[in-house]
């Protein structure tokens, strides 16, 4: 499975494109609402439940007040300012609708927000289908405005100066004062606060929480749930890491497919102990996982190869990965040179196929306040079984 998601949220130095991911982020949050509508009547106040509640909440709660006035106070006086004839008439037109917009969503979410309040609680566990459908509706046809006659008036009569300016001023609103220079990073800063994870909910299984909080992540469309890092070593003791997919997960372990010939698999090869890190920050959560990596059978490398599109499965044949070449143009030559000798049937190749790592370790993160997050690990015993312990911050 792959994933392809959104990237990552752009930076205030283009602020129509922040907006958007405000509307992006937003859409998330309402179709999370609509979700919960049949969830709740079946299952109540369960965790899911409770999460999703926890995530609207903090998402309408704190960001979409400051998007409003991203709009009112900067975006629209802005415009305002700069319009002329027909984009003026446009404005004149359009600002009324918007503004009303945003005092009826206002009103609209004082009732939506006490009854998520209730089900994060684990109080209640209804949730007004017709509130919801109409704060869907207003909000869903307000941004299809907004994008498709407000954000491309302002990309057109925006000066780049103008775009700094309201880059800035979004910036300011929410307490972001550029850092002098060299201190940026240690300017980073985010506290979590979303969930919270507990010795009572942590099943005895690793793999059974692992596959709950997965599942819990394609829910929440995290940015590639399946992208993992995998650190290794090689036979001096020098540590390496990249992002690999997993392609599958079960009680024998964690499998990928690469070329056995990579850096990773010369390491592997070398020395059979690595790493794993998930990282979804949507979840403020990470799993690190260490074990010891073994190659898969030749007839699940065949099965996997085989499932993959056609020209991934050519890429595999002409890349003698991690290995220097040339030029561009060289590596398509290679590609072009598979793609005449095997047609639509490549075969795979020997040094080609998948590696699983079979854990030994597993520890569970989730981000809390003030840097007092939860750790619960998970160590493998020699009779199979896993023993379970709070780590400390």
């Amino acid at each position: 499975m792959t994933f392809a998601l959104p990237s990552s949220a752009p930076g205030f130095d283009q602020p129509i494109a922040v907006l958007k991911h405000c509307h992006d982020r937003i859409r998330k949050q309402l179709a999370t609402m609509q979700k919960l509508l049949p969830h709740l009547p079946q299952h109540g106040a369960d965790s899911q439940a409770r999460q999703a509640a926890q995530a609207i909440l903090a998402y309408f709660e704190k960001a979409a007040p400051l998007h409003h006035e991203d709009e009112e106070h900067n975006l629209v006086p802005m415009l305002l300012a700069v319009a002329k004839d027909d984009d003026a008439a446009l404005l004149d037109e359009l600002v009324p609708g918007i503004l009303e917009d945003h005092r009826q969503m206002d009103a609209m979410w004082q009732s939506l927000q006490a009854q998520l309040a209730a089900i994060a609680g684990g109080s209640a566990a209804t949730l007004a289908a017709a509130e919801v459908e109409r704060f869907v509706q207003r909000y869903t046809a307000h941004m299809e405005r907004e994008e498709t006659q407000i954000a491309p008036m302002a990309k057109r009569l925006f000066s780049a100066a103008d775009m700094a300016q309201l880059g800035a001023a979004m910036q300011l609103r929410r307490g972001i004062v550029a850092p002098a220079a060299g201190e940026a990073v240690a300017h980073l800063r985010k506290d979590y606060g979303q969930a919270s994870l507990d010795e009572a909910d942590a099943a005895d299984d690793p793999m059974v929480l692992f596959n709950t909080w997965f599942e819990q992540a394609l829910k929440a469309e995290v940015n590639e749930p399946n992208a993992m890092s995998l650190a290794t070593v090689d036979e001096h003791g020098k540590p390496s890491s990249r992002i690999v997919l997993v392609k599958q997960f079960d009680r024998r372990g964690f499998t990928w497919y690469t070329n056995y010939d990579s850096q990773k698999g010369r390491e592997l090869s070398a020395n059979a102990h690595a790493a794993l890190l998930f990282f979804w920050s949507e979840l403020e959560r990470q799993i690190r996982i260490e074990g010891r990596v073994e190659r898969t059978s030749a007839q699940e490398s065949d099965k996997y190869f085989h499932s993959r599109p056609l020209k991934s499965r050519l890429s595999a044949i002409a890349s003698a990965q991690s290995t220097p070449i040339a030029s561009r143009s060289a590596l398509e030559q290679h590609y072009d040179a598979a793609a005449a000798k095997f047609g639509d049937q490549p075969p795979r190749p020997e040094n080609w196929g998948g590696f699983r790592l079979v854990p030994e370790r597993i520890e569970f993160w989730q981000g809390r306040q003030s840097r007092f997050h939860d750790r619960i690990v998970y160590t493998l015993q020699a009779d199979g079984s896993w023993t379970r312990q709070r780590l400390q911050p």
